[in-house]
């Protein structure tokens, strides 16, 4: 398994810290602050790494990949910055379809991806899972269920949800991808 950031901690603690999970971090800062909250939630099955994703090694293989790609912020009160900007955005399109061919690439057959975004702009999520996907025919969407309660924007694609900012939630983006098996 394959997290970004702080959500390590959750995923160890659903699973009742019986996983593997290799966490990456390439923010040496944000690695060690990792490393002290899992120690402190007493996983000791997480190995941070140190490291940007989009560079791993192609010998390594996850089961499961928790991709949570750096992205504008559209979804959140970051778009009342003065750092939203467009070429934010762009930076973020390129790094987000490096990472999720990289992604799929280090997946194992059978296995699942979670991409998720906290922008709600079709440009930083479907647009990209459409290129991604037509390169990599042996990927396909698996639909994600939702209670009612919690209101959605549409999206290009009926397996995937853009969750609406509102008062109880900020913007976000997530999909799940399903690698066939060879």
């Amino acid at each position: 398994m394959l997290l970004h950031g702080g959500k390590t901690t959750q995923i160890t603690s659903i699973s009742n810290n019986n996983v593997f999970i290799t966490a990456v971090e390439r923010s040496k800062i944000r690695a060690e602050k990792l490393k002290y909250n899992i120690n402190k939630q007493g996983a000791n099955k997480v190995n941070v790494l140190i490291e940007d994703s989009a560079n791993l090694n192609n010998l390594f293989k996850f089961d499961k990949i928790l991709l949570d790609a750096p992205c504008s912020g559209s979804g959140t009160e970051n778009v009342f910055k003065s750092n939203f900007t467009p070429e934010l955005i762009q930076k973020s399109c390129r790094i987000q379809e490096k990472l999720l061919n990289k992604a799929i690439q280090i997946l194992k057959p059978g296995g699942e991806i979670i991409y998720s975004t906290c922008s709600i702009l079709k440009c930083e999520n479907e647009d990209i899972l459409e290129k991604v996907l037509n390169k990599n025919k042996n990927c396909e969407l698996i639909q994600i269920n939702l209670s009612n309660q919690i209101k959605c924007l549409p999206s290009k694609f009926i397996e995937t949800k853009v969750i609406m900012p509102n008062e109880n939630y900020e913007g976000f983006f997530v999909a799940k991808i399903h690698k066939k098996s060879e």
